[in-house]
């Protein structure tokens, strides 16, 4: 499939995101001295920002594109609960899909940066900075069986309608074996495409997904295996596959771009190794959001694996170039399409 078709038929397609929804905090600040108290920097607060992170993040880089994201997920009775409904009302994204738990706090991680000062650096580079700490408040229970049936029956009602699912889950207690199971019964009846964006602790529930979009570590931890070379890549790659009757499967590799697998009608094994797009990395935090956020969306447009694969790739590489949880817009998404003519989609 030609990519700037796929691209325009990304417009309008409905996704439901399930997951652990997070508030990403960012606190800037110089340092200039030692605290005399103890050993330890003084740091002094200039700049302070809120973002979308987690499901959350994966929502607002679908609703970016054109696409219309329903959002199902926890938060606290709190002030970054708070904080979190009023940057999804401000994107029009759908708050009908979060529930509210005044028994845990809403997950939240502020990251505490110093800017570099010198001149050699490049305004980004500065605003880059250097990361001195990552402050978590979250609680990683399991939800109750309540809340979650309420997330389950959300979900039923708007599968008519839906085009798409994502599982985001960052392991912070919303979705477990039982939820998977009761949603993917219901997907299937509805044949729409199921992917997930995995982390640990439900890596192997997520059988008969149809792909699944871990990063490389994620994939060795699985199967407590290492990848030092593209044999043992596709070894561990393989074993994934195998294990979860997977359609595809898309291994995310940082600097090295991302490794495609399918099976082939014989039953061997195709791999395709896709390169990075990315010009300039200057944060990778939120990037595997963007990946399955394009990946997914592509799918719903009736994309070939592949296809959607160079298209999220496209999409990840822009969002690297930006500081935190980033979106891609429809301009610069297309901008890299057309960069990037020589890339033969659909292979």
């Amino acid at each position: 499939m030609n990519l700037k078709t796929t691209f325009a038929q990304l417009q309008g397609k409905r996704v439901i995101v399930i997951g652990d929804v997070i508030v990403d905090a960012y606190i800037w600040g110089d340092v200039h001295r030692i605290s005399p108290e103890a050993p330890v920097p003084v740091f002094e607060t200039e700049a302070e920002k809120t973002g979308c992170g987690g499901a959350a993040n994966v929502a607002q880089n679908i609703a970016s594109l054109g696409g219309n994201a329903l959002l199902v997920g926890v938060i606290g009775k709190d002030r970054d609960g708070e904080k979190l409904v009023q940057m999804l009302t401000e994107m029009n994204l759908s708050t009908t899909g979060i529930c509210v738990d005044s028994e845990r706090p809403t997950s939240t991680k502020t990251r505490v940066i110093a800017r570099a000062n010198t001149t050699n650096f490049t305004a980004r580079e500065r605003d880059a900075g250097h990361h001195l700490l990552r402050i978590d408040r979250e609680s990683k229970q399991d939800i109750s069986i309540a809340m979650r049936r309420h997330l389950f029956d959300i979900v039923v009602s708007q599968l008519p309608d839906s085009d798409a699912i994502i599982f985001a889950d960052y392991d912070k207690g919303v979705i477990n074996a039982h939820l998977i199971s009761e949603v993917m019964k219901h997907a299937q009846s509805y044949d729409i495409p199921v992917i997930v964006d995995p982390k640990q602790n439900n890596f192997w529930h997520y059988e008969n997904v149809t792909a699944m979009t871990p990063n490389y570590k994620e994939a060795c931890a699985a199967v407590r295996e290492e990848i030092t070379d593209i044999s043992q890549l596709h070894t561990v790659g393989e074993k994934i596959l195998n294990r979860l009757s997977l359609k595809t499967l898309l291994i995310t590799r940082d600097a090295e771009g991302m490794s495609l697998f399918q099976r082939k009608p014989d039953g061997s094994l195709h791999v395709e190794h896709l390169p990075p797009y990315a010009d300039i990395v200057t944060d990778v935090t939120g990037a595997g959001d963007t990946v399955v956020a394009v990946f997914t969306l592509a799918l719903a447009a009736d994309a070939d694996f592949y296809s959607a694969a160079v298209l999220s790739s496209l999409a990840g590489g822009i969002v690297v170039g930006k500081l935190g949880c980033a979106t891609v817009t429809p301009k610069e998404l297309l901008n890299a399409i057309e960069a990037g003519t020589s890339i033969s989609a659909g292979m």
